[in-house]
């Protein structure tokens, strides 16, 4: 795997234990981001390095920076239809494209603007942003939020293929992690190397609600 690889007790020690943070693996050109699929999806994407086949282009996707976020969403490769688990090796000019052009999912008054506007907002976008708690490796909620973006039509399909660098199967890699999970093992996990990102846009920052 060409990801950067961590013992979870010596991250945690570092990591913003509340608020608002992209928590993610990245560097100047990229940053990785996960999702889960049925076998067939998974293997046809990490074949040809592009999404197709019975891949939907016609629902929203959803990427997820956070490795642990996507392992309390998946059951850590459990559930069904989400056996198959991808390391997205995206552009990340890409990235910073997509939540620019983000609107919230759900509508609070810090947005600045009326119900009515977001409403509008929303049905415009192609792109959909929400914070979620953030969860431990053994599914605990935590203060910390964790970040996840929907994708749709243009914004989809440039996903699928040009603003890609590489798609990996970390499936097995994922199997491996679990069990430690399962034996109550948390001292010999291993998970990606994850730190939190700020954008040089304060203006993108602030719409996040990153400090």
């Amino acid at each position: 795997m060409k990801i950067n690889l961590k013992k979870y007790k010596e991250q945690l020690q570092d990591w913003p234990q509340s608020g608002h943070h992209i928590m993610a693996q990245y560097n100047d050109e990229k940053i990785i981001v996960y999702q889960s699929y049925r076998k067939e999806i998974g293997e046809f994407a990490v074949k040809n390095q592009y999404f197709g086949g019975a891949f939907s282009f016609e629902r929203m996707t959803w990427i997820k920076p956070n490795f642990l976020w996507m392992m309390y969403r998946n059951g850590w490769g459990t559930k069904e239809g989400q056996e198959f688990v991808l390391a997205i090796h995206l552009k990340r000019n890409a990235f910073k494209r997509y939540l620019e052009n983000a609107v919230y999912s759900s509508y609070n008054d810090d947005l600045g603007v009326s119900r009515e506007e977001w409403q509008h907002q929303v049905k415009e976008s192609s792109v959909r942003l929400q914070w979620d708690p953030d969860h431990d490796p053994f599914g605990n909620k935590l203060e910390r939020r964790a970040i996840q973006i929907g994708l749709r039509n243009d914004f989809i399909k440039s996903f699928s293929k040009e603003d890609l660098i590489l798609i990996e199967d970390i499936s097995e890699f994922v199997r491996e992690q679990h069990q430690f999970i399962l034996n109550d093992d948390i001292d010999n996990l291993i998970i990606p190397e994850e730190n939190p990102l700020l954008f040089d846009d304060d203006e993108l920052n602030k719409k996040l609600r990153l400090k």
